[in-house]
């Protein structure tokens, strides 16, 4: 099969909402703007213009906003540190030891943060249906909570 550019008009689907773990003091960062590149170990082919969902790990637990890729880069810990090291909210230390034992890092450009008026908490999405935050990433499914599917569809929209 060829793949083939979308006629004039046409709309592509929207790409697959990301659902980002992060450390509470890097999900502030970001909503407050002074963190505008998140490390991730492993690959993320998610394209530019995906919707980052936040999710704050222990202990606040809870979805706390929304966000755009705008630009993801996977190359050596070295290139990564030397292209974003002033975005990247932490030190060359804690860089360092996030990377150990790695050969590539992605780093994600995020534009446009959003902190949800109310959070979403671990115990009140476990209401609505089975959830289990994921370690790193990964992408919205349609089995997760309906408030988590309903944030993904309004924050592509």
């Amino acid at each position: 099969m060829i793949a083939t550019p979308a006629s004039e008009g046409e709309q592509l689907p929207a790409p697959r909402p990301l659902l980002l773990s992060l450390r509470p003091r890097f999900a502030n960062a970001i909503l407050e703007g002074t963190k505008t590149v998140e490390l991730r170990r492993t690959r993320v082919s998610a394209p530019p213009g995906t919707l980052l969902v936040l999710y704050a790990s222990s202990p606040v637990m809870a979805v706390v906003g929304v966000a755009t890729l705008a630009d993801r880069d996977t190359a050596s810990p070295t290139a990564i540190w030397r292209r974003y090291r002033s975005k990247l909210g932490l030190s060359r230390a804690e860089f360092a030891d996030y990377l150990t034992g790695v050969a590539h890092a992605t780093a994600l450009t995020i534009a446009a943060p959003r902190a949800l008026t109310e959070p979403l908490t671990l115990t009140w999405l476990r209401t609505h249906s089975a959830f289990q935050p994921p370690q790193s990433y990964r992408y919205i499914a349609p089995t997760d909570p309906s408030p988590l599917t309903e944030l993904a569809v309004a924050g592509s929209s």
